[in-house]
């Protein structure tokens, strides 16, 4: 059920920061459907874990796990308060919607038409991956939601499929699900850079920071990473002040805006500020969950086991001298395509680069911290210079360069 809630909460995020991308009322409905969802599953875990607890030496445990199951909880409820953005019509700046474009990977929803190339067929015979750069990470058909998605699932007609990927996909996926055409927005004319500019660029890289710690959050819980729990901290601390910033730049610019036209509404700007909350509230959580490493609690072993066992996995491979990674820019790799990896940090000397884009250069001693699909890791591995050994029993992981 953990694995669950973890899987559920992070595509609640994604699906609640697409649905501002596209203006999609759809996708923000979707996101308060699995809320109730994950109401239910919130409540049966808290209660197995009151149950668990036999022994008062074992409450130290599994509060780590309760504590684990609460920032889950408030994680999906930043997203659910994404997603109000636009169904309470709160105003989002077309600025934005640009910005959000350039994202290296994006959530897209949509209805599979019956006698289109995607229509009773199993995900592995279409190799979307590799087709469109996209994945489906879920699938909604009807009331019922499936999450745990693989090769063999068979998609029907009427499928609400639920991707992630690189968004110039978007435009191929959506033909070869026979819905109508979709142009991706494009930037207006270049002009002198305002407050309103420069309360979404702070907005973005708030979302970014965000998405980055919670995936740092949950590879240093079950690596028992102390740098990588340090290094969460120091990025709610900077999403902290960035929320100031942005706060500073909205009023500024709803100020410019009663100057230039005062009959103006500024009132649409309102949804800047109310998703700069929810980004702030899930670091927040990312940083709750690291404290678990960071004050060297007891942490009960379901915890790793259980994230490591969602649908994601992580991985942490160096890069080694004569690979195929060496040298290489993340964008030349095509990791998000083939094997599906998404790249959450570099650790590079003693810092790391976060959410990193894809023009960084890879060099040797450089360590790729990345989540994808399981049937991925080899694959992954090889592309740094390695193969991969797992101990079934202990979960230790053992490298060994190819060359």
């Amino acid at each position: 059920m953990l694995a669950e809630a973890k899987d559920a909460s992070e595509l609640m995020v994604d699906l609640a920061y697409a649905a501002l991308y596209f203006d999609d009322e759809g996708m923000a409905d979707a996101v308060l459907g699995l809320e109730e969802d994950m109401s239910a599953l919130v409540h049966e875990m808290r209660s197995l874990a009151m149950l668990a607890v036999r022994h008062p030496r074992e409450v130290d445990g599994m509060s780590s796990v309760l504590q684990v199951v609460s920032s889950i909880e408030q994680i999906a409820n930043a997203a659910v308060d994404i997603s109000k953005t636009v169904l309470h019509h709160l105003g989002i700046p077309r600025a934005l919607i640009v910005d959000l474009a350039q994202a290296a990977e994006v959530s897209h929803r949509l209805v599979v038409a019956a006698g289109s190339h995607l229509a009773n067929r199993p995900l592995r015979d279409m190799e979307l991956p590799v087709a469109v750069g996209m994945r489906v990470v879920a699938i909604q058909r009807g009331r019922h939601w499936l999450t745990d998605v693989g090769g063999d699932s068979i998609v029907e007609p009427g499928d609400v499929l639920f991707m992630r990927g690189d968004p110039a996909g978007i435009v191929r996926l959506r033909e070869l699900a026979a819905m109508e055409r979709w142009s991706p927005p494009e930037p207006d004319e270049e002009h002198a850079l305002s407050d309103l500019d420069r309360a979404v660029d702070t907005l973005v890289e708030m979302k970014n920071l965000s998405e980055a710690a919670i995936g740092l959050a949950y590879s240093s819980l079950v690596l028992h990473d102390l740098s990588l729990a340090r290094e969460v901290r120091s990025m709610q601390e900077r999403l902290d002040g960035m929320k100031v910033s942005m706060q500073t730049w909205v009023l500024r610019a709803a100020a410019d805006m009663a100057a230039d036209a005062p009959d103006a509404d500024p009132a649409g700007l309102r949804g800047l500020l109310h998703v700069a909350e929810a980004a702030e509230d899930i670091g927040d959580q990312a940083r709750n969950i690291t404290s678990l490493v960071l004050e060297d609690e007891d942490i009960h072993p379901v915890l790793a086991l259980a994230l490591g066992d969602t649908d994601d996995v992580v991985v942490q491979v160096p890069v080694a001298p004569g690979s195929e990674a060496d040298d290489s820019t993340l964008g030349s790799l095509g990791l998000a395509v083939d094997p599906g990896y998404h790249v959450l940090a570099i650790r590079r000397a003693a810092s790391y680069i976060y959410n990193p884009p894809r023009t960084v250069r890879l060099w040797v001693g450089d360590e790729l911290l990345a989540s994808g699909p399981e049937e991925g890791r080899d694959r992954f591995a090889a592309i740094c210079g390695y193969s991969i050994d797992i101990d079934e029993e202990t979960g230790h992981v053992e490298l060994t360069p190819t060359r």
